[in-house]
Parts: structure tokens; sequence; C-alpha cells
């Protein structure tokens, strides 16, 4: 209950942006907390203007809203400092102006907890349910985000914005991996990179921008693409960053060299990578991380080791991470054999080729991912010279039945 006589707007308002103590809103603002109790006592002091604006940034509301009364004269309404704030911030994460808040509007802080919980949700779902289904349910839960965000103030606002960027970050590793659309990636990594400024938050904005680096990579723009990766890792070194991380930023570096046709550049990343691995640093790492881990890495470097024509090397990377790679990485498993395929068509044996690829397709049917089936269509296309073996015409018999060929073009 709340001591009589106090300034109970702005506790409340306190409260609702996630500051559950006086002590938390006073490093918050920078002030000491003998200033923050006097604002919340009976006749609460009418702030000096180099902390109204902090006040109302921080708290969502205007100072009237807070409990303030102001000096004689001064105009009562909402503070317009604080709906150009809100007007600005909006506008950055691609919604329309709202009007200022009033004290009954604000969202509780319960309402960042609860939003996150359906962004993890989708993060684990992402393993296993189609891309189709997931997507909308993702973009709806990004506009809802979108709406809450101006109805939010202070930590409160910073934790649904942080999971504003995860889900928008998702939707756009849906788009981009999964449904084969990276302008409409880009465009959605954007508001995932807007978001992440809003919660202030470097590691998500490093992870952002390392994404954005695979849509000029793959396209064979290594430029644009060691330029998004150069401020990738900026913005790691601010958090600080995990090694793993790092890692997966050396990893994404790989790749798009090894697209250039610089294998060996990329291998040279990848053992950097390992480095960083091996160093077995006890550091925390990002729950939304869940898309890297050392197998993944060695997926990333069997890959490269068969384009840089290393073939036993690839073989033998690529076996042992299909050994090691958990029940759950499904998508990541149709790669994986896409690639094992590849070694051996490369090594000259259509057979062991096709065995890989009929796996694949099995997986594929379980799991559906753009990416594992870009890789049979590539080895279907470099068995071109041994098409008349009965081997590959079973794979055709698979590669094209109704379901797949329909499911493929319907996506």
């Amino acid at each position: 209950m709340s001591q009589a006589g106090s300034n109970t707007r702005l506790k409340a308002a306190r409260l609702t942006a996630g500051y559950h103590s006086q002590q938390a809103l006073a490093t918050a603002l920078g002030v000491g907390v003998r200033q923050v109790r006097r604002w919340e006592s009976e006749a609460p002091p009418w702030p000096h203007p180099d902390l109204q604006q902090a006040l109302t940034r921080v708290l969502g509301q205007d100072l009237v809203s807070l409990g303030f009364t102001p000096p004689h004269g001064r105009d009562r309404g909402p503070d317009p400092v604080r709906r150009q704030l809100v007007g600005a911030t909006v506008a950055a994460v691609g919604l329309a102006a709202v009007p200022l808040q009033s004290a009954t509007a604000m969202q509780p802080a319960s309402v960042a907890l609860d939003f996150e919980a359906v962004t993890r949700s989708h993060r684990r779902l992402y393993w296993s349910v189609a891309p189709a289904t997931l997507h909308p349910a993702a973009i709806a839960h990004a506009t809802l985000g979108c709406a809450l965000l101006p109805e939010a103030a202070g930590q409160t606002r910073r934790a649904v914005a942080a999971a504003l960027a995860e889900t928008y970050l998702l939707a756009g590793r849906i788009e981009f991996f999964d449904l084969r659309d990276p302008d409409r990636a880009a465009a959605t990594w954007l508001r995932a990179l807007q978001a992440a400024g809003e919660a202030d938050d470097p590691l998500l904005g490093a992870a952002v921008l390392g994404h954005t680096a695979f849509i000029p990579g793959w396209s064979g723009d290594r430029e644009a693409a060691t330029e998004r990766l150069v401020a990738a890792r900026t913005y790691a070194r601010r958090g600080p960053a995990p090694a793993l991380l790092m890692a997966w930023l050396d990893a994404v570096e790989a790749e798009c060299e090894t697209r250039s046709g610089r294998t060996r550049t990329a291998l040279h990343l990848i053992g950097h990578a390992e480095d960083l691995l091996a160093s077995e640093r006890e550091e925390a790492v990002p729950e939304w991380l869940d898309w890297f881990s050392p197998v993944r890495l060695a997926a990333f470097k069997g890959n490269t080791q068969l384009l840089a024509g290393h073939l036993p090397q690839a073989r033998t990377t690529l076996l042992g991470v299909l050994e090691d790679l958990a029940p759950a990485e499904e998508k990541q498993r149709s790669v994986i054999l896409g690639d094992l395929a590849a070694v051996e068509v490369a090594a000259g044996a259509p057979e062991a080729a096709c065995e890989h690829a009929l796996q694949a397709l099995d997986q594929l049917e379980r799991t559906w991912y753009a990416t594992g089936m870009e890789r049979i269509r590539d080895v279907r296309r470099s068995l071109a010279p041994h098409q008349h073996k009965p081997c590959v015409r079973h794979l055709d018999d698979r590669l094209y039945g109704w379901s797949t060929t329909v499911s493929a073009l319907a996506r």
C-alpha cells in the first residue's frame, strides 16, 4: 500500500516502468536517491529543466501526469518535449505517431514478461514448425509489440523493444533462409535493428547486422558484406560479446568469403572461430543465440572444405557434424546431407551421392527448409553426367514426385 500524503502518481509510473525501487530510478536518471524521495513526497518540487526531459523519457508520461504541479502560469497540458520523443520513437519502428499517453493508458511492467514469453516460444517453435505457419504468427506478434512500445516506459519499454527486435530477427530469418525472399528479409531486419536501438542492446544489434551480411554475401557482393560485418563487430565490442557470438560472426564472414571464391581466407576465419570457442571462458550467452554452436561451426567448415576441393577432410567433418547434431536440428540435417551428397559427386561416387540426397529428401518431407532443398537441387545438377544411372533416376522420382514438386512450387 502507498503511504498517505505521497506522490502516488510518480510511484505508480516508476513501478510501471520497471523501476522497483527509488534507487533504481535514481540510477537511471543519474541523480541521488534523495531527489527521488523528494519527488515522491506529498509536495514534490517542480523538476529542474535538465531533468524534466529525462523524467518524461524514462517514465513515459508528462510531468503533470507524474504528479507534479507546475509553477504558477505554466501550461498544465501534456509536455511537448515528451510528445515529440514519443512521436520520434514510434516513427522509428514504423508506426504512425500517437498522442501522448496518459497515466491510465500506460502498460504495467508485467507486459514485458508476457510479451517476452511469446517471443521465447516462437524461437523454440522455429526448429520444428513449418515456416509458412510460423511466419504469420511472428509478424502478428511484432505488430503487437509495435503497439505496446508507445505504451511502455523505462525498463519495461527496453524489455519490450528487445523482444520486438528478436521477433523481427526471427521473422527475417524465416524470410531469408526458409522462404528465400531476401528483399523482404532486408526490410524486416531493418525493423529489428531499429528495435534493438530502442532497447539499447548492442549484442542484438550485432546479431541483426551479422544476418544482414548474408544478403550481399550470398549474391557475391563481398564489399557490402564485409562492411556490414565490420559494423556488427563494432556493436559486439560494445556488449561486450561472448566468444560464441564473435565466432558466429567469423563463420558468417567465412561463408561470404567462400561464396566469393576465397576459400583460403574462409578457412582461416573458421580456424579463428575454433580458437575462440576453445578458450573455454565462462561468460553469459544471450538466450536468443540458439542458431550457432561448435557443431554449427563445423558445418560451416565442412561446406567450405567441400568448395575448396578438400574432399576427404570435408567428408570427415560433415559425417562428424551429422553424428553430433541434436535431434531438434532437423533443418540443419538436410543441409549437411546435401553437402555430403555434393562431396560424393565430386569424388566420383554417384551412388553414394544419391543415397545422401534421398536421406535429405526424407528429412525435408518432415521439416521443410528451402536452403536444404537448394543443396539437393545443386547436387542433382552436378549429377547430369550420370543421369542415366538407376540411382539418379530413382532420385529424380523422389525429387519430382507430386508432393515434393507441389511443395517446392508452393514455397
